[in-house]
């Protein structure tokens, strides 16, 4: 077991890639801080994980709340006694061409996005530094490499938790602390499920495997960056796409 005795916290825990990645952080042996805005939904999963033998606590939490944020990290904190895992994976769309999108769509998206990821990774951050050890992984997107039409506020995003990674990898990495991005291309979600099957179809044909990827997918990448067989990674922005950029 790969992450036995770390702790790790995700946010947008209770579906889609943070779901599945806490299922795979749990079958590597971590204690699971399981976090979404739907309290319900994270302490449905927290509560069937732990029926499966692992350790898991759920919070709610709203990554736009900096004082949640900074209560929740003391509960845990005192709790378990340390934090070794962030993972940031909450996010949000909110789509329009460039002419038709609202400050309020613009700001919403950043504020989850982008300055949900600086507020959850600066409250972890002393406790990271007084372990002189910690890893924190940044949900990024292809889109904030390459952009996207009707997506100014998620690559704008995306693009600024990229900045974010290479800028805390350089400051924290000296201090025994490791900060990666994962660029995930189009993935099975929730999200996507809204989608017309026609576009959905032409996702899968720009796909040079000619398929969706799966939360798992994107799971298992997490799952290796945050183990000690990733120890030489940092400041990383690791597409996983099928190759959709090519």
């Amino acid at each position: 077991m790969k992450l036995k005795e770390r702790v790790a916290l995700i946010t947008g825990a209770a579906a889609g890639i943070g779901q599945a990645t806490a299922r795979k952080f749990a079958s590597e042996g971590a204690t699971l801080i399981l976090c979404d805005r739907s309290a319900e939904a994270v302490q449905r999963e927290a509560s069937s994980l732990t029926a499966e033998g692992h350790r898991a606590a759920a919070y709610t939490l709203d990554v736009t709340d900096r004082a949640g944020i900074d209560a929740v990290v003391q509960d845990v904190k005192g709790r378990f006694g340390r934090i070794d895992i962030l993972v940031n994976n909450a996010g949000i769309t909110q789509d329009a061409r460039l002419a038709r999108m609202t400050e309020d769509q613009f700001d919403a998206v950043i504020d989850v996005n982008l300055k949900g990821v600086f507020h959850c990774s600066q409250a972890v951050a002393d406790t990271m530094l007084e372990q002189q050890r910690g890893v924190i992984l940044n949900a990024s997107s292809v889109v904030g490499i390459y952009g996207n039409f009707g997506q100014t506020n998620y690559a704008a995003s995306k693009f600024g938790v990229i900045g974010f990674t290479k800028t805390w990898a350089r400051e924290l990495g000296p201090k025994g602390i490791r900060v990666n991005a994962v660029c995930p291309g189009f993935i099975e979600t929730d999200i996507l499920k809204t989608m017309p099957p026609k576009v959905l179809d032409g996702l899968r044909d720009a796909c040079w495997q000619r398929r969706l990827g799966t939360p798992a997918e994107i799971a298992n990448v997490y799952a290796f960056l945050a183990s000690d067989d990733a120890s030489y990674i940092n400041g990383a922005a690791i597409e996983v796409s099928g190759g959709i950029s090519l």
